[in-house]
């Protein structure tokens, strides 16, 4: 046990390392004969191209566009599809463009860099439409939040491996593999926090025991920076490297320690984190967190989405909301200082007090509670305590809000306002509410991750069963 977390000899160059190879080497491995030429018809959801091989199965090629003609090699066979990526390049598609990432193709993030960004914004629309459709409901027009194309994102998850010669690799994964990309620079990191990756890197070749990390959080607020380090256990001289570095960096450092029940130990004062909610039309906002509370990636995508929903909601001094999956407030203090009368509910009763804390901070008032809003007694019993509020925001994880929009049909609420970070699930959800007698008013897609397949949407339905 004595060497464990430290730097072991290294390896022959031969031995499998376990991390992300050279680009020649890091393409998938062909099990299947090549095939012959394809044409792309269109895009899949996830930002595939989909093509029909001469027998008429369907193939998925990575990074392929609609229009082109490419030479493939599949490198995964099923029974009904086959995927594959493209060896030969034959034509190219107006919206085309050359990625801004030197790690595109290796690291699994930002997969979606090969194609312009209007053609990525419609290709989100058109996502949402096609699941709509399948659930039977057409959309009109569907509107577009949009944000910055690069230096957006305020949060990020760095994994942190030792390859067999003793090299420290920090990056992101490979696509769809455990392989470890090394990551020079990520230019959808805030400025603040690609600042940070070449000092990273040089502190964890520094370190004694550099296997006790198992990975490192990025974090932006606009007053400071925070590094949070995951580690096994604690190494008394490798802690002192870290206070260091956070000295020089300029940082606030945390560090989780433990397996299982992992503990946040500071490095020095706590820092205060907020997000600044700036508005038009209600006052600023400041919103504390804790690192592990739910916190948009994109802030400027963020206050968009807010400005939307009280553009759709229009709260005032004497409407009732309720907004479940409050999180830390997002949209409850937005409304509260608007005018409106909320309650708030969350699942997690930590977020509960937090929701609290910050309405106090901000001098509002806002009721809230835990309930667990997947169990369809405690939300039949919350819309029935609350039978005569306005409106309702819903702000589900990925798995959606399926028995809430259930309970809506025998509970109906005027306004319902869904924000989803998944068209699938809220296109199905949407359809409990539609089959209930809810008009869809409204939808928007929102730029929350630019370059990726990932979207967040918005939706507006109206009920006309209590006016």
């Amino acid at each position: 046990m004595a060497m464990l977390g430290k730097r072991r000899p290294p390896r022959p160059a031969s031995g499998h390392s376990g991390l992300a190879r050279t680009p020649s080497d890091n393409a998938p491995r062909v099990t299947s004969e090549d095939t012959s030429p394809l044409v792309i018809e269109r895009l899949a959801h996830d930002g595939r191209g989909v093509a029909h091989a001469a027998n008429g199965k369907t193939v998925f090629v990575d990074q392929a566009l609609p229009g082109e003609q490419v030479e493939v090699a599949v490198h995964l066979t099923r029974k009904r599809f086959d995927e594959a990526h493209i060896k030969t390049l034959m034509t190219t598609s107006e919206q085309r463009v050359t990625p801004p990432c030197a790690h595109f193709g290796h690291c699994g993030g930002c997969d979606l860099q090969h194609l312009n960004v209007d053609a990525q914004r419609t290709h989100k629309r058109e996502v949402v439409r096609d699941l709509f459709a399948r659930q039977g409901i057409t959309l009109a027009e569907i509107g577009s939040i949009q944000g910055s194309e690069q230096g957006y994102r305020r949060r990020a998850r760095l994994g942190v491996k030792v390859d067999g010669q003793g090299n420290t690799r920090l990056g992101f994964r490979a696509p769809h593999s455990h392989r470890l990309v090394d990551i020079e620079r990520c230019p959808v990191l805030l400025e603040s926090l690609q600042r940070l990756l070449a000092p990273l890197r040089e502190l964890l070749a520094s370190l004694e025991a550099p296997r006790l990390v198992g990975h490192i959080e990025l974090l932006a607020t606009e007053a400071t920076q925070v590094v949070l380090v995951r580690q096994l256990k604690a190494h008394g001289q490798d802690a002192e490297r870290w206070e260091t570095f956070a000295q020089q960096q300029q940082v606030a450092l945390g560090t989780w320690l433990g397996r299982e029940a992992p503990v946040l130990h500071w490095h020095g004062a706590p820092p205060v984190l907020e997000d600044t909610l700036a508005l038009e039309g209600v006052p600023p906002l400041t919103l504390n967190f804790e690192p592990g509370d739910f916190l948009q990636v994109n802030a400027q995508v963020n206050q968009q989405m807010i400005a939307q929903v009280l553009a759709w909601l229009a709260p005032a001094p004497g409407h009732q909301l309720l907004d479940l999956f409050a999180g830390i407030g997002n949209f409850s203090l937005p409304m509260a200082a608007a005018g409106a009368a909320v309650h708030a509910v969350e699942g997690n009763p930590t977020m509960v007090e937090r929701i609290g804390t910050n309405a106090e901070r901000n001098q509002l008032t806002i009721t809230g509670q835990q309930a667990d809003l997947n169990d369809p007694d405690s939300v039949k019993a919350l819309l029935k305590a609350h039978h005569n509020i306005d409106a309702l925001v819903l702000d589900p994880p990925r798995n959606g809000g399926e028995v809430i929009c259930q309970a809506l049909a025998h509970h109906p609420v005027p306004l319902v306002v869904y924000i989803s970070c998944d068209p699938a699930t809220l296109a199905r959800d949407a359809a409990h509410l539609v089959h209930a007698g809810y008009k869809i008013k409204q939808v928007a897609v929102a730029d929350m991750f630019l370059h990726t397949a990932h979207m967040e949407t918005l939706v507006l339905f109206e009920s006309d069963a209590r006016s």
